[in-house]
């Protein structure tokens, strides 16, 4: 199991919007950035992952320090869990992609 850290910064440009008064970092934002710091940890690029599942369980918020814990090398399902002062704020898994008969998926890939 590694264990990493991303920052928020508080005046994050993808929280500007969402929402006015009581901003969060996007579920879309915090899964890229899981996944772009998993690929710095293991030193190269996962092409073709796919997320398998993602559990959002507490918003993260500008200025928040998100630590994230992940095991597997890319090979295979790389299973994470994300935590914000000390709260859980997100768990999922990415996998390697396989490509749909139809070219169409319900699946997000990086």
């Amino acid at each position: 199991m590694a264990i990493l850290e991303r920052s928020f910064p508080p005046d994050h440009a993808a929280a500007q919007g969402h929402f006015p008064g009581n901003p969060i970092i996007p579920g879309a934002v915090l899964l890229s950035e899981v996944l772009l710091a998993i690929e710095g940890d293991l030193g190269r690029r996962l092409h073709a992952c796919s997320v398998k599942s993602a559990k959002f369980v507490h918003p993260v918020r500008p200025g928040d320090r998100v630590s994230i814990e992940y095991s597997g090398s890319g090979g295979s399902a790389i299973r994470f869990n994300c935590s914000a002062g000390g709260k859980a704020v997100l768990a999922g898994t990415y996998a390697p992609s396989r490509p749909s008969p139809g070219g169409n998926s319900d699946e997000h890939d990086f």
